[in-house]
């Protein structure tokens, strides 16, 4: 691992890093904030994963959490969305391949080499953090926005035992239905939809029997977002969460739309979310 820069940010620590993943077949980066409150021994960890085009620096630049991450004592890690490089597969479109990588183990060429961003979230980018940094594993929870958004909760819902705490901004929640979800889908895992169901956080409430390791979920969405109705549709999470007594709050904040103007106006009721249930 290389850590490229350091800056002092809240009395703690903000890092930028990369390594060379053996899941993804190509470098990886990530950056990291470290709290004041490590000097005294590990902290939480709480995973940020970011959305469509993102690397990542966008939430770290933009979404303005480490001034309260400092009060609360929260690492908190946002790894790059996909990975990158002259070898790795792309498409000129915005919403597949590099920056698109849906946080899912790809099974199609030409991408399964390289996009299996599923494995590397939840296995070898915390093998390394837990070995770097000074962490508390055993409170560890996720959230992101969008594609992040999707990330997130399908992750928590594959892993209710590993994550506890979930939430998420503007999230993809049904992509079996919806235009990202399908297009990306069906490059990335073929045209079997029993496949899609997999990572699909509707599809994925409905088939999870074991109900008692997943925490309440926390959602954030603007009703002036633009891709609300096509492509987002929450009100199939909620439905989904009903029918199986998964506690979920939905706030629909008016006026706001899909930006990190969006991220940062409540980003601090989400850290104190996942803080309330991390310590």
């Amino acid at each position: 691992m290389q850590i490229h820069s350091t800056q002092q940010c809240f009395g703690g620590e903000l890092s930028y890093c990369s390594h060379e993943s053996l899941t993804t077949g190509c470098e990886m980066r990530f950056s990291i904030f470290l709290p004041p409150q490590v000097s005294a021994g590990k902290r939480p960890l709480l995973w940020w994963l970011s959305g469509l085009t993102c690397t990542e620096d966008n939430f770290t630049t933009k979404a303005g959490a480490y001034r309260v991450a400092a009060e609360l004592g929260l690492i908190i890690v946002a790894p790059d969305t996909s990975p990158r490089g002259e070898k790795v597969p792309d498409d000129d479109a915005y919403d597949l391949g590099q920056g698109a990588g849906f946080y899912l183990d790809a099974t199609a060429d030409p991408w399964s080499e390289h996009f299996r961003m599923y494995s590397y979230v939840t296995e070898e980018l915390p093998q390394l953090v837990a070995t770097e940094f000074p962490t508390d594993m055993s409170a560890q929870g996720i959230s992101g926005h969008s594609m992040g958004g999707h990330g997130a909760l399908t992750i928590a819902l594959k892993n209710p035992h590993t994550y506890t705490s979930v939430s998420a901004f503007a999230p993809i929640v049904n992509p079996l239905n919806c235009p990202w979800g399908q297009k990306a889908f069906s490059t990335y895992l073929g045209t079997d939809q029993t496949v899609w169901q997999q990572y699909d956080a509707c599809e994925l409430l409905k088939a999870t029997a074991d109900r008692s390791g997943c925490p309440p979920i926390l959602i954030d969405q603007g009703d002036a977002d633009n891709f609300l109705v096509e492509q987002l549709k929450p009100q199939n999470f909620v439905a989904a969460c009903e029918q199986v007594e998964q506690s979920v709050t939905l706030r629909m904040q008016p006026g706001y739309d899909h930006s990190y103007f969006f991220v940062s106006s409540f980003i601090e009721d989400h850290l104190r979310h996942h803080a309330g249930l991390l310590e």
